[in-house]
């Protein structure tokens, strides 16, 4: 498989474009993230210190609801060769073990002379805006023929 069979090239995008993938956040997944960022935080790893916590149980890191936005970015759109230039994070509400978090991408402008790309970006859990923000990347071009 070539590295274009994932990517939509800068020419090729269009304002309101969409992407959805989901991800199942799972124990496993936030120690790992735990693991690699080295953000032991209780909240995320203790399910005892969470239950004693405002939120009554473990919950996601809000950066990981950030790999996942950024996963879909690398992953579909725009794809591989993207490279990110900033990320806003608006965190509503937190995602726990056991939540299916989708991940909704919609291309909002494009500077075909830049290559710079803003793209809206949503997670949701049962429908609701869990976290919600804007990527600015800038979109691979087609390579010369």
């Amino acid at each position: 498989m070539s590295d274009s069979a994932h990517t939509v090239y800068l020419e090729d995008l269009m304002i309101d474009q969409e992407i959805t993938r989901t991800f199942q956040v799972t124990d496993a997944a936030i120690a790992a993230f735990a693991e690699v960022s080295g953000d032991h935080n209780p909240i995320h790893v203790d399910e005892a210190y969470a239950a004693a916590s405002p939120f009554k149980g473990k919950v996601a890191h809000g950066m990981l609801a950030g790999a996942y936005i950024s996963a879909t970015v690398a992953g579909g759109l725009p794809g591989w060769g993207t490279i990110y230039v900033g990320q806003t994070l608006s965190f509503k509400r937190a995602i726990r073990p056991g939540d299916e978090a989708t991940v909704h991408i919609r291309v909002k402008d494009i500077n075909l002379k830049t290559a710079h790309v803003q793209l809206q970006t949503t997670v949701r859990v049962r429908g609701k805006v869990f976290v919600d923000g804007v990527a600015e990347v800038l979109a691979p071009k087609k390579p010369a023929q």
